[in-house]
């Protein structure tokens, strides 16, 4: 298959074309669902709110309306990229030392910070979109009260989280018949979830943070002995910020700005510039040797300055910068691994969904959204249907720590979108769930579309490796000092090339790497919307 630059590499799914609108998400029917937003007249924001919404009935173990968000939205016709942060604070009554002598509980109430996505999505239809919310979330309606067939991931996941859905009277019903988990193929209804869609349609940010929806959420919180009060979510907004960017080859690429890690990104693509990685081949052994390293400057600044930046300075200039990016790469040695550089912290287990979205007019949308972990905290507040996340989890408790939990301070996250631009044209919107992989993917992503010119499904399907330093999972009975994972398709040379250089290197599964990236690219010469989707993942673009 060859790509819009006339490179060949393998891929098992066709690109999607369209040239009036496309979506790229995590799963088929929230592409849909995106798609008959811009069929009906909607612009990128109005596919983009239905797709999330989607997302959040047909994946409810990555995302919906008790988690978080971050939103990146380009409008053409005004030259302008900007951001939503839809990222909930730490519960007034979050406490440091409520959780010294046993740590924050990856799940439970106690691990449930404020829900933020819900006035992030309507911030940015206030301001850009063109459809009526209820117009917007009409296959979310059917999808909720009518139910859709379970995939088999989903009932993976269910499967996995059974001894507690089959105990918690609100999930029970939900996933599983008379406490057996739901299996592939059985339909999930969530008419309660369904009843608060139509409420927020009706009655927006008010409805949700100081109306009915709010008291339930808070009553249900405080009968399990949990943080949040009504006024943390009646005061809670969220908030329009300016994107970050870097050059990288030519193109302009914006991320999102800290408390995301971004940065992290940026700063990983000021370094390997410095590098002839085309030269070096794809997904050579030196290539990624230097990527690696790359990644391990990068998060060692991510573990020194990366917080609230309503509570710390970070100095993003000097990190953004060419000449910084320039001093890092010195400190890359070709031939071995990095032994000194300052470890970050823990790698967590983060269940995330991204999508992208494209539409006629040349406006785009990435969004990543999440409940943290697994199905969040693994309860649904009372009759909402809503699913609260487990973002707790994610805050440090040593004092001093720049990311240390504070009362009314957002955590640190790992969701990025990705924006590329050529001049002052889209090229390209990306991103992917993962944690701390997301910013080593899209660097992996971004390098095979821009050094190496494949196309949108080529780049995400293409062998990905992920870096881990100092870091558990909750996937793995282990601690790992240093992990180099590689997907079973690089060739033998590349991994006995990279254990040379001192990589301590794991084979896993050819298609299982973390993440599920989507990409659209708008093609250089026709315009025409290039679209591609993670076979690890239900992933799937649409277009039309």
């Amino acid at each position: 298959m060859s790509s819009p630059h006339g490179v060949v590499a393998e891929a098992h799914r066709p690109p999607v074309m369209g040239r009036n609108g496309m979506v790229a998400s995590g799963h088929p029917l929230a592409s849909q669902a995106g798609v008959r937003a811009l069929m009906a007249g909607g612009n990128a924001v109005d596919a983009a709110i239905a797709t999330a919404a989607a997302l959040g009935v047909v994946e409810p173990e990555s995302s919906g309306i008790g988690g978080d968000g971050f939103i990146t939205i380009y409008m053409a016709d005004r030259k302008e990229v900007r951001c939503v942060n839809g990222t909930g604070p730490a519960p007034g009554g979050a406490r440091r030392e409520l959780f010294l002598k046993d740590g924050i509980p990856m799940k439970g109430i106690l691990s449930v910070s404020v829900p933020g996505l819900v006035d992030g999505w309507l911030l940015a239809h206030e301001r850009y979109g063109r459809l009526k919310l209820d117009r917007a979330f009409e296959p979310v309606y059917d999808l909720c009260e009518n139910g859709f067939p379970v995939g088999h991931k989903l009932a993976r996941c269910i499967r996995d989280e059974r001894p507690a859905f089959a105990e918690i009277p609100t999930c029970r019903p939900i996933f599983t018949r008379d406490g057996r988990p739901l299996g592939p193929g059985e339909t999930l209804v969530q008419r309660d979830l369904g009843r608060t869609y139509r409420r927020i349609a009706a009655g927006g940010a008010e409805a949700f943070y100081r109306g009915e929806i709010a008291r339930e959420i808070v009553r249900f919180s405080k009968g399990l002995g949990g943080l949040l009060a009504e006024k943390d979510l009646a005061d809670f907004r969220a908030r329009w910020d300016d994107p970050i960017s870097t050059t990288y080859r030519g193109y302009t690429v914006y991320e999102f700005p800290p408390n995301s890690s971004g940065h992290v990104l940026l700063q990983e693509l000021n370094v390997i510039e410095q590098f002839d990685v085309k030269g070096m081949g794809r997904n050579s052994a030196e290539g990624v040797h230097v990527m690696v390293e790359a990644k391990r400057v990068a998060f060692a600044d991510r573990e020194k300055y990366l917080a609230d930046p309503n509570y710390v300075t970070i100095p993003l200039r000097g990190l953004l910068s060419k000449s910084y990016g320039e001093a890092q790469a010195r400190r890359i040695d070709r031939g071995r691994a990095m032994a000194d550089v300052p470890s970050g912290g823990p790698e967590r287990h983060e269940d995330t969904t991204c999508f992208c979205v494209v539409d006629r007019w040349g406006n785009a949308v990435c969004q990543l959204q999440s409940v943290q972990s697994v199905f969040g905290s693994g309860l649904i507040a009372g009759d909402t249907g809503i699913l609260l996340n487990n973002r707790m989890t994610y805050w440090h408790l040593e004092e001093g720590h720049v990311d240390c939990l504070m009362p009314g301070k957002r955590v640190r996250h790992t969701m990025n979108p990705v924006m590329a631009f050529k001049g002052d044209r889209l090229f390209l919107v990306c991103g992917t769930p993962g944690a701390d992989t997301q910013v080593q993917t899209n660097m992996q992503l971004l390098s095979h579309v821009i050094d190496f010119g494949l196309n949108p499904q080529e780049a995400v399907e293409a062998p990905r490796w992920r870096h881990l330093q100092n870091g558990t999972e909750s996937t793995v009975p282990h601690t790992c000092a240093d992990e180099l994972r590689l997907e079973g398709r690089f060739p033998e040379e590349v991994r006995r090339g990279l254990a040379e250089k001192g990589h301590p290197v794991t084979v896993i599964g050819d298609w299982a790497a973390s993440g599920s990236a989507m990409m659209i690219m708008v093609h250089p010469e026709t315009g025409a919307l290039v679209g591609g989707a993670d076979p690890r993942r239900d992933g799937y673009a649409i277009g039309y």
